[in-house]
C-alpha cells in the first residue's frame, strides 16, 4: 500500500487501487514476539488517566466522577482510568465541534483525503502497540485484535478512495441551454458518533473517519469497556496531523452523555452500532424536533443480530462444523455477525452435532493475551451474567450437549456451550445472546429450513452450506440478510468485498464499506448557473 506523499493533491491523484490489509502471520515467531513486547510495554501504562478532549486545541477536561475500564482477562487489573462526563461537557462538546466545522467543511477534498490516510499509515506502523490495548482492554486475543485494527485500516484506505470518487469526480449532469449545471455533494455538519466494544477500533475509527473524510465534525462518545483504545486512537489523529477540534472526545455512560448528544438540536447526524434496545431509543429521539432544530436528524444504525447457517444434507460435513465453530465462538461470540443459530437436515442432524461438539472441546479458553487461548473473556461482569442466565434458561428449553467446563479464575470466562434439539420459537433461538452460546435446530427439508432462518426479528447475516447450485440460488433469493454467505462462515466480512450491514431489526442497512455508505455523511447540492 503506497504511503501518503507531502502534497495532498498528489496523494490523491496517484491513489492505487484499493487492497485490504495483508493479515499478521502470527505462525511466525518473530511475529508473536513483536506482538508480545508490545504488550508489555502497553502493561507499563496500566490504570494511567485519560482526559476528554474538547475544543479547537483539544483542551483535556477532567471530571470530579471517574470510572475505570478493566481487563476482562484480568478483572483485577485497571486499564484506563476515565472521565464520566456531564450533559454540559457534552454539549460544550457539540459548540467546539461546529466552530471546527466551520473551516473543516472548507477545507479542500485533497486535504481530509491525505489526512486520513495519513492516519491509516500511522495505524500501519503502530499496529503491534495498538493491539495490545484492544487485547488488553476487550479480552480480543490477538489474531481477533490484529484482525480490527487492519479492518480499521481498510476503512479509512476505503473511505479515502469513495471520498476521491465522490468530491473529486462529481457527476455529468444533463446541460440546459444557456447554463452550466453540476450536482456536489456537501457535508451534513456535526455528528454523534456512538460506537460499540466489541470492535473497539474498526467501528469506532470507521464510523469516524467516514464522517471526517467528507467534511463533517464529529463528538465521539466511545463504549466504557473501550474508552482506552478510543483516547489512543485520538492521539493517531493527533500526530496525523487532523485539525484539533475535527474529532472531540467525551466520555461516560450512554444514558447521560449519548443522551445529551443524540437530543442536541444541533446535531446534524447519529452514527450508532449496539443493541436493538438502545438503538431504537436513538432512532426515537432523534426523530423528535428539539426547539431551534433546523433539520431532520440523520441515523446511521446497526443493531445487532440473531444470525443462522443452514446446513442441509447435501452440505460437505467438514467444512460446514469448522465454519458454524469459527462463526460462533470467534472473540466468544461477541460480534453482531456471530453464528448464533445452526439448522441442521435432520438427515445428519446427529452426525453432525458429534462432529461439532468434538471440534468445539479443541477450543482452549483463557487470558486473551496468551497466544495458546482461542477463546479470552467475555467484555464484563454484567455480560458474563447475562450469558449465563440464557444458558439456564437453553438447559430448560433444550439438551445441552458442551459447556459448563471449568474455566480459569480472575477473568469473565465462559466456555463454548452448544444447546441442541431446541425448537425455532425458543427464546434461545430468537434473542440475542452475544456470547459463546449456540443454539442447534433440526429442519425437515431444505424448505423449512429457510423459513426457520428467516423467522425472526433481525436480519444481518447468514450462511447457507449445500452443493446444489439451485439450493444456493434459492438462499440467494429468500434468505432475508443483509451479508449472505454460502458454504462459508457468516463472521470476517471484508472491507470493499462484503459492504456490512442488516435488515429489520438488524439497523439501517447501512453498509459500512460500501460503495454508497459516505453518501450517509452528505447532502446533495444542484447548482444552475447561467452563462
Amino acid at each position: 500500500m503506497a504511503t501518503v506523499t507531502e502534497s495532498p493533491a498528489a496523494a490523491v491523484t496517484q491513489l492505487p487501487e484499493f487492497r485490504n490489509e495483508p493479515v499478521e502471520d502470527f505462525s511466525r515467531p518473530e511475529v508473536r514476539e513483536r506482538y508480545l513486547a508490545a504488550l508489555a510495554a502497553a502493561r507499563r501504562e496500566l490504570g494511567k488517566e485519560y482526559p476528554c478532549l474538547v475544543g479547537a486545541d483539544n483542551r483535556e477536561r477532567r471530571s470530579e466522577r471517574k470510572f475505570q475500564s478493566l481487563n476482562p482477562s484480568k478483572f483485577s487489573e485497571v486499564v484506563g482510568v476515565h472521565q464520566e462526563s456531564s450533559p454540559e461537557l457534552a454539549r460544550e462538546a457539540v459548540t467546539a465541534a461546529l466552530k471546527a466545522f466551520e473551516s473543516w467543511s472548507r477545507t479542500q477534498p485533497e486535504t481530509r483525503i491525505a489526512l486520513v490516510r495519513r492516519a491509516a499509515q500511522l495505524l500501519r506502523e503502530r499496529k503491534a502497540e495498538y493491539t495490545a490495548w484492544l487485547t488488553l482492554e476487550t479480552g480480543k486475543t490477538f489474531p481477533e485484535a490484529t484482525g480490527d485494527v487492519e479492518e480499521t485500516i481498510d476503512f479509512a484506505e476505503y473511505y479515502a478512495r469513495q471520498a476521491a470518487h465522490l468530491f473529486l469526480h462529481p457527476p455529468k449532469m444533463t446541460q440546459m441551454p444557456g447554463e452550466r449545471d453540476e450536482f456536489r455533494y456537501i457535508p451534513l455538519g456535526v455528528g454523534a458518533v456512538i460506537p460499540p466494544w466489541n470492535f473497539p477500533s474498526a467501528l469506532m475509527a470507521g464510523m469516524t473517519f467516514s464522517a471526517i473524510v467528507c467534511g463533517n465534525t464529529v463528538v465521539l462518545k466511545p463504549s466504557s469497556d473501550s474508552a482506552t483504545v478510543a483516547s489512543k486512537f485520538l492521539q493517531i489523529l493527533d500526530d496525523a496531523g487532523i485539525p484539533k477540534g475535527v474529532v472531540t472526545l467525551v466520555t461516560g455512560g450512554g444514558a447521560v452523555v449519548g443522551t445529551a448528544l443524540v437530543d442536541d438540536p444541533r446535531i446534524r447526524f447519529i452514527s450508532f452500532t449496539g443493541s436493538k434496545a438502545v438503538g431504537l431509543e436513538v432512532h426515537e429521539r432523534a426523530a423528535k424536533t428539539q426547539p431551534g432544530q433546523k433539520w431532520i436528524k440523520r441515523t446511521v444504525l446497526e443493531m445487532g443480530g440473531k444470525d443462522a447457517i443452514l446446513v442441509n444434507d447435501d452440505a460437505d460435513l467438514d467444512a460446514a462444523v469448522e465454519g458454524v465453530a469459527v462463526s460462533a465462538f470467534g472473540y466468544q461470540g461477541q460480534k453482531c455477525s456471530a453464528c448464533s443459530r445452526v439448522i441442521v437436515h435432520e438427515k445428519i442432524y446427529d452426525q453432525f452435532l458429534a462432529k461439532l461438539v468434538e471440534r468445539a472441546k479443541k477450543i482452549t479458553v483463557g487470558p486473551a493475551e496468551d497466544l495458546a487461548n482461542y477463546m479470552g473473556p467475555v467484555i464484563n461482569e454484567r455480560a458474563m451474567k447475562k450469558i449465563q442466565e440464557y444458558i439456564e434458561i437453553g438447559k430448560k428449553e433444550g439438551r445441552m450437549v458442551l459447556g459448563g467446563q471449568q474455566v480459569p479464575a480472575g477473568g469473565y470466562f465462559i466456555p463454548p456451550t452448544i444447546i441442541a434439539d431446541l425448537s425455532p420459537t425458543a427464546r434461545l433461538a430468537q434473542e440475542e445472546v452475544f456470547g459463546p452460546v449456540l443454539a442447534v435446530i433440526k429442519c425437515k427439508s431444505f424448505d423449512e429450513g429457510l423459513a426457520i432462518v428467516n423467522n425472526t426479528e433481525y436480519g444481518l447475516t447468514g450462511a447457507v452450506y449445500t452443493k446444489d447450485p439451485a439450493k444456493l440460488e434459492r438462499a440467494a433469493n429468500e434468505v432475508f440478510v443483509g451479508n449472505l454467505y454460502l458454504n462459508r462462515k457468516c463472521t470476517g466480512a471484508m472491507v470493499g468485498a462484503h459492504p456490512f450491514g442488516g435488515f429489520n431489526m438488524s439497523g439501517t442497512d447501512s453498509k459500512a464499506g460500501g460503495p454508497d455508505y459516505l453518501l450517509l455523511f452528505t447532502q446533495g447540492k444542484s447548482i444552475g448557473r447561467k452563462l
